[in-house]
């Protein structure tokens, strides 16, 4: 069989999945060309592939000295040969999934008799707030060798909501599932409570802490008071720690923590109307917006009692607020939606209701929510803002395009998770570019628009190269449980006509230098004539 390119773009140009993580070109190899690049290394992974085939194993030497070898010839190529985004899926993430499996080195969990105390957490915030402290405190426990006891959950936040974590989480399956990392129990031993001469210590630790000051101050009052509780704990743990905590870290937050049945399946059925009334659909998840007088005098009334005087203008010229529902709208259209593609919108009350929704469902009239599609079945859940957050949360993980308006912490969990569980096509306005663009959109024709909108948004549409060690929270961006395939698998793959669903042997993803500048750097160009297309209505 012929040797296969790895990639095909419109123009004819070959690129492999190591493109998506670095472009460096000298100018002197830019200048000589022997031969031709794209066909040396091609010529060499087909051999590396017939080799597999009749010694059954792979020549690794080779196979290193290869990926180095592309990596600074095939895989760099100038950002003008990439092709237009496909707007629905990534063409580059089959070649990517979650890897956060136990490495035979780290040792199993202590037992709950010989850890150093009992550890108990009282998380902080909205439920996706919340479920980053869980899966921190699950690591922080490990660093401590402590037995956890189940997180409680917030009640006294904003969100006013009593439900308990054996409400919202299937506790059973959190204890089970990471029994070989860390013992969690339900609660502490009555018989051990009784016995204490005071009560559990509690004390609270400053944000991003990293395990040394675990170990330094919190260990040794763990030790002499045997229980500790860490209140408000939400990301009080470093972003950069052991790579082996860091994949405790994805095995406590996208596996351990599940929803209880009840819950779960409520979302499975929304989703599953969705996709009975279309075969994929977009998911938008929408915040509070707006910024003048009227605004901030009811969000003050609402949530927060002191608000900064802020120029409402100025802020959302520098990208500071979130898109309205009908900047998101426009950027959509622009990107290449159609206006028959089924949205659902997640959000609590929208501010301003159904009004503000309204140009959004112009541009696209197939919008649903929670409340149109679940009916009667939603009124149980209907008391507890944090069960219907969760519902939200089912439905913008299964969907097909997740589109957040902001950069609050459900879409940053829920963004971590799709790259984690196949870098699912996720979208978010790159706010600073945008913002100014759509400020000036009355000064150029449709197609123009179109255009600098997906220009700017290059680099936000939720693709592998997004990812970078340390950038961001590691919940939204969680590098280190990342896995690419290695090359010879894919060239294999290839010659065997696809296998899109084989599971290969990974190798970690690592960030390379030379990563393509942003769009985001990009001045937008303004400028339209008069016979072209006007904005849509």
């Amino acid at each position: 069989m012929a040797n296969k390119p790895l990639f095909h773009y419109q123009n004819g140009s070959v690129v492999s999945n190591k493109h998506v993580f670095g472009r460096r070109r000298s100018s002197a190899a830019s200048q000589r060309k022997p031969i031709s690049m794209p066909l040396l290394c091609g010529m060499m992974l087909f051999c590396l592939g017939m080799l597999s085939l009749f010694t059954g194993q792979m020549a690794s030497d080779l196979d290193r000295y290869s990926q180095r070898f592309m990596k600074q010839s095939l895989f760099n190529l100038d950002e003008n040969n990439r092709g237009p985004i496909d707007i629905w899926e990534s063409e580059y993430a089959k070649y990517f999934y979650g890897c956060s499996v136990r490495s035979a080195t780290f040792p199993d969990a202590i037992s709950e008799q010989s850890s150093n105390g009992y550890l108990l957490i009282a998380a902080s915030g909205g439920l996706n707030q919340q479920r980053t402290g869980i899966s921190d405190a699950v690591v922080v426990a490990r660093i401590l060798n402590a037995t956890l006891v189940v997180p409680e959950l917030d009640h006294n936040s904003y969100w006013k909501d009593d439900s308990d974590f054996v409400n919202i989480f299937y506790v059973d399956w959190f204890i089970s599932y990471l029994a070989k990392d860390v013992t969690v129990v339900r609660r502490v031993p009555d018989k051990f409570m009784r016995s204490m001469e005071k009560p559990p210590y509690t004390m609270r630790v400053p944000r991003k802490s990293p395990p040394e000051y675990y170990l330094d101050q919190v260990l040794p009052i763990l030790k002499r008071r045997h229980v500790l509780q860490l209140t408000k704990f939400d990301y009080r743990l470093a972003n950069n720690i052991d790579e082996d905590l860091q994949k405790l870290r994805c095995r406590s937050n996208f596996h351990a923590l599940r929803f209880t049945e009840p819950i779960q399946a409520l979302g499975q059925k929304l989703v599953k109307k969705m996709r009975q009334m279309a075969n994929r659909f977009m998911a938008v998840h929408l915040r509070f917006i707006g910024g003048g007088d009227k605004e901030r005098y009811e969000l003050r009334e609402i949530r927060w009692e002191t608000l900064p005087d802020i120029d409402a203008v100025g802020e959302r010229r520098r990208g500071k607020c979130p898109l309205t529902p009908h900047e998101v709208g426009l950027m959509l259209r622009a990107l290449g939606f159609e206006n028959d593609a089924y949205i659902y919108v997640a959000s609590g009350e929208i501010y301003g209701g159904e009004e503000t929704l309204e140009p959004l469902k112009d541009l696209f009239p197939n919008l649903y929510t929670k409340e149109i599609l679940a009916n009667e079945d939603l009124k149980p859940f209907l008391p507890f803002s944090s069960c219907l957050a969760t519902i939200d949360y089912i439905v913008c993980d299964e969907s097909d395009v997740f589109v957040t308006n902001n950069n609050g912490n459900m879409a940053k969990i829920l963004a971590g998770r799709r790259r984690y569980m196949g870098h699912k096509r996720t979208i978010r306005p790159n706010s600073k570019r945008l913002s100014s663009l759509l400020m000036q959109r009355d000064q150029m024709d449709w197609n123009t628009f179109a255009e600098k909108v997906k220009a700017v948004q290059r680099g936000f549409m939720g693709e592998p190269d997004e990812m970078r060690a340390g950038r961001g929270e590691f919940h939204e961006y969680p590098y280190s449980c990342i896995c690419e395939k290695p090359a010879s698998d894919i060239i294999a793959a290839g010659n065997n006509g696809g296998g899109d669903g084989d599971h290969h042997q990974s190798q970690q993803f690592k960030e390379n230098e030379g990563l393509r500048k942003r769009s985001n750097e990009e001045e937008p160009v303004l400028g339209a004539k008069e016979d072209e297309d006007v904005f849509p209505d």
